[in-house]
């Protein structure tokens, strides 16, 4: 299929082609010539839009990253009723490519591996709009001022990466598919155990700790 006919750039088409090649095979064995082949492309067009096969890959993961970073650097999360919002985008993005939170793991596991550097550099600008949200919900009296942002982000992490990396394992148990109106009461039920957990007003066990 040309790239009229699908109505995408050429750009467009590469990235996509390389985000279906890098989850169904390991980096090393995807060639650019793959990923040409699949985009209807000449090879040539990735070395004038990225560089290398490198910087097709990281901008892979930009593109992939940047509706949940836009999130955190819009207005969205100024309130504790945002981070329903939040599960909710992530659920929406990565439902639409579930292989791509296992593809970030096995990368992250690479000490040396192609993109782990900048996989890192996202989620530590990640973590800085997190604090900083943080920061702003304290001083609001939104949450509790003793609330830990590094705690609070593994938590988020942990809320909305597990149903999307066992999604088949679930959906086994379930007996059911995971599909959009799971995902949304899943986002809302998380959202509100966010809310109801970082509210000011905790118990003085809490409070000492």
């Amino acid at each position: 299929m040309s790239n009229i006919e699908t109505g995408k750039t050429v750009r467009e088409c590469l990235i996509d082609a390389a985000l279906e090649c890098f989850l169904n095979d390991d980096y090393h064995r995807v060639t650019t010539r793959q990923i040409a082949d699949k985009a209807g492309a000449n090879i040539s067009m990735i070395r004038y839009y990225f560089g290398n096969k490198e910087g097709l890959y990281e901008e892979m993961l930009r593109e992939s990253f940047a509706p949940l970073l836009d999130m955190l650097d819009g207005v969205t999360l100024t309130s504790v009723s945002g981070f329903t919002d939040f599960f909710r985008l992530y659920y929406d993005t990565m439902s639409a490519k579930p292989k791509f939170p296992k593809l970030i793991l096995k990368v992250l596991a690479l000490n040396f591996g192609p993109g782990r550097r900048f996989i890192q550099q996202l989620l530590e600008r990640g973590r800085t709009k997190g604090t900083e949200k943080v920061k702003s919900l304290k001083n609001s009296g939104e949450i509790a001022a003793n609330i830990d942002p590094d705690i609070l982000r593994l938590s988020f992490v942990s809320l909305a990466m597990t149903p999307i990396l066992l999604k088949d394992i679930f959906e086994e148990q379930l007996g059911k598919p995971m599909e959009a109106e799971f995902f949304e009461q899943l986002a809302a039920f998380n959202g509100h155990l966010f809310a109801a957990g970082l509210m000011p007003g905790l118990s003085k066990s809490q409070e000492s700790d």
